[in-house]
């Protein structure tokens, strides 16, 4: 009885000292995981902080596997006394195809305008410096570029046309008269002299015309020529713009012709 009895004695001590162990395991562990100072106040204060995992973003558009997956399932549940007629499920299948066809398409498109306004501006810089006839009866008067040289277009043959040379007050500066017998496109420089022989200010210039068409007098359209400044970009609907001297912006589809000075 003395042997069982120091044998079932010694059993709470064998748990105990289990338990000790347990305990001083537990008690490492968490020495382990919660040490995360150094116990320096200033060094703790300018540690990074620990990386936190942010999830991804969830794709709410449908993709292919999506639209096969929802098929089999529709597959699976229907009834299999009214199955789905191969023709429904046939056109189901050409619907999505075309959708995912018009998507890469759209997305084909949008790469090829980009590639073509690139393109488009690479061409329009071989513009800088030259002169571009753009609809436009406004010219600019500088230093580098003292005369405005123009276009009359003329619906039939007129003997005399009569040009006049307006300010940006809408002030009359000079007019003259240059023969449109020949018709069509009438070439015309101003010299960018007032009546008096005078040189004028630097600044834009209207150019006016008119002439008598069937007996009546009527306006006539005029073009000017104006300085390629510098090209920009632009958008793809604008494509590219051409910068003139003194006039401003136009789009590269909007110039009538180009000159050689």
């Amino acid at each position: 009885m003395s042997l069982v009895n120091a044998y079932s004695q010694s059993l709470p001590q064998q748990s105990s000292s289990a338990s000790n162990t347990s305990a001083a395991t537990k008690s490492s562990v968490q020495t382990n995981t919660t040490t995360t100072t150094t116990g320096n106040v200033f060094l703790d204060s300018i540690r990074l902080p620990e990386e936190s995992a942010i999830p991804e973003a969830n794709d709410q558009m449908l993709q292919q596997e999506d639209f096969f997956a929802l098929l089999s399932q529709q597959l699976s549940m229907q009834d299999p006394f009214e199955p789905v007629d191969n023709d429904q499920m046939i056109a189901q299948m050409a619907s999505f195809s075309t959708v995912d066809g018009i998507s890469n398409l759209n997305d084909e498109i949008l790469n090829l305008n980009t590639v073509m306004s690139s393109s488009q501006a690479l061409q329009a810089s071989s513009l800088v410096g030259r002169k571009v006839l753009i609809p436009s009866d406004t010219g600019a008067i500088s230093t580098e570029s003292p005369e405005i040289k123009a276009v009359i277009s003329t619906p039939s043959a007129i003997e005399s046309i009569t040009v006049r040379v307006e300010d940006a007050s809408g002030q009359l500066i000079k007019s003259f008269n240059v023969d449109g017998s020949e018709g069509g496109n009438v070439d015309i420089t101003w010299d960018g002299l007032d009546k008096n022989g005078e040189p004028v200010e630097a600044g834009n210039y209207a150019i006016k015309a008119s002439g008598k068409v069937d007996g009546t007098s009527e306006d006539l359209a005029v073009s000017t020529y104006a300085h390629v400044a510098s090209v920009s970009l632009g958008t793809t609907a604008t494509g590219a713009i051409l910068n003139l001297r003194g006039v401003g912006g136009i789009k590269l589809s909007d110039v009538l012709a180009v000159s050689e000075t």
